[in-house]
This record gives structure tokens, C-alpha cells and sequence, in this order.
């Protein structure tokens, strides 16, 4: 394992080296270099993930991550108001805000 830390490691790799381990290795290493799918592509199939099932402590993360692949601030609003009405109207309305406070912060 590198001794460079990585995200996971700062975020959680205090309390769960193990997880933070299998995070850049496996999720991140392996799985986001999967060339079935471009990284952009991968982006938006994960932020779709986690707006219909409203896991809202992934969000600004997989947002910003978004948007450094090549999504655009207008497809993933379009996203949020397409799942709006499949995954709901309360899930919708969080990732909006939580993907305003993202742009207004890169705005800032």
C-alpha cells in the first residue's frame, strides 16, 4: 500500500484501514478503471445510484467527481429532475440542494 494518503484514508482510514484499503484498491483501482464503462459514464450511472436510493452522505463527493469526469452541471440537474419522478420527489429535492451548495462552493 502506498504511504501517500488518499481520500479514504483521510476520511476513514483511522477507523477502518482495512475498508479504506479495499476502497482505493478494489472500488477505485479496479473497478472505476473498468474500461466497459468511460469514467464519465461511470459518474452518472453513480450518481443516479445514489439519488434514487438517497444515500446524501455520498453525494457531494460523487457530485464534484461528476463533474471532474466531464459531466456537466446541466446533466446533472437534468439527472436530479429526470429521477424526480422515478425515484422520487423528497430524494430529488436533496440532491438538488446538495448539488447547489457544490456549484455555489466551485462558484465562490
Amino acid at each position: 500500500m502506498s504511504e501517500i494518503p488518499t481520500d479514504a484514508r483521510k476520511s476513514f482510514g483511522d477507523a477502518a484501514p482495512h475498508l479504506a484499503e479495499l476502497t482505493d484498491t478494489v472500488l477505485f483501482g479496479d473497478v472505476w478503471k473498468d474500461d466497459a464503462l468511460s469514467p464519465r459514464d461511470r459518474s452518472l450511472v453513480t450518481i443516479t445510484s445514489l439519488i434514487a436510493l438517497y444515500r446524501i452522505n455520498e453525494m457531494p463527493f460523487h457530485f464534484k467527481r461528476a463533474l471532474d469526469n466531464g459531466v456537466t452541471r446541466k446533466e446533472i440537474i437534468g439527472t436530479i429532475t429526470h429521477l424526480a419522478f422515478y425515484a422520487g420527489w423528497p430524494p430529488a429535492m436533496t440532491a438538488l440542494s446538495i448539488a447547489r451548495e457544490l456549484f455555489a462552493k466551485e462558484d465562490g
